[in-house]
């Protein structure tokens, strides 16, 4: 059975060098917006769950912003992690090289909701270690990126699959989705 959240890959692997040499500092616009989306994701996110603790669903508008909010903290990331290459556009709405595919809202348990920050922990404490090796390796990447103009397939598809397992710990913590982060290999 699929997974409500999915990542769709369909970069090519091609770098260009003079971006990835100055990814951090091209990324800054970025990062400051994603903050200031991230202070409205927070409070969206509290209203969410009052609404799913009371109608056992995130209402369809929340749902969305949240699902838009958590399809451009992707787009940022593969494009940090140099897991994508293009400069991402700042809405979150426009088709990107590493993508997300966010299922409708439904159903959620009241008991699930009421929990779920205590249900997450274990896969946020598993994100937040995948983060720290991702830094690793994308020190390697950028090395690897700067001198070949190319990013190691390998390298790519295991920055994919963290920022999948990311995307998938914040949809279950957002309550985009009641199911659990999935490490399935498969992009």
């Amino acid at each position: 059975m699929d997974h409500p959240i999915q990542l769709v890959v369909t970069d090519d692997l091609r770098r260009s060098r003079l971006t990835v040499f100055f990814r951090l500092l091209l990324a800054i616009p970025h990062l400051v917006w994603l903050w200031l989306w991230g202070i409205a994701a927070c409070i969206a996110l509290v209203i969410a769950w009052f609404a799913a603790l009371f109608t056992k669903r995130v209402p369809d508008g929340l749902h969305a912003f949240l699902a838009r909010y958590l399809r451009y903290q992707v787009h940022v990331y593969a494009y940090i992690t140099l897991t994508a290459d293009p400069f991402p556009a700042f809405d979150g709405a426009n088709a990107y090289p590493v993508d997300l595919t966010v299922a409708p809202p439904e159903e959620q348990s009241r008991l699930s909701v009421f929990f779920r920050v205590l249900l997450a922990l274990p896969a946020l404490i598993l994100s937040g270690v995948m983060n720290y090796l991702v830094e690793i390796l994308v020190f390697f990447a950028w090395f690897a990126c700067l001198f070949t103009g190319r990013m190691p397939e390998g390298m790519r598809n295991l920055l994919a699959f963290t920022i999948r397992y990311h995307a998938q710990t914040y949809a279950y913590y957002g309550l985009l989705t009641p199911r659990y982060p999935s490490l399935n290999v498969g992009l």
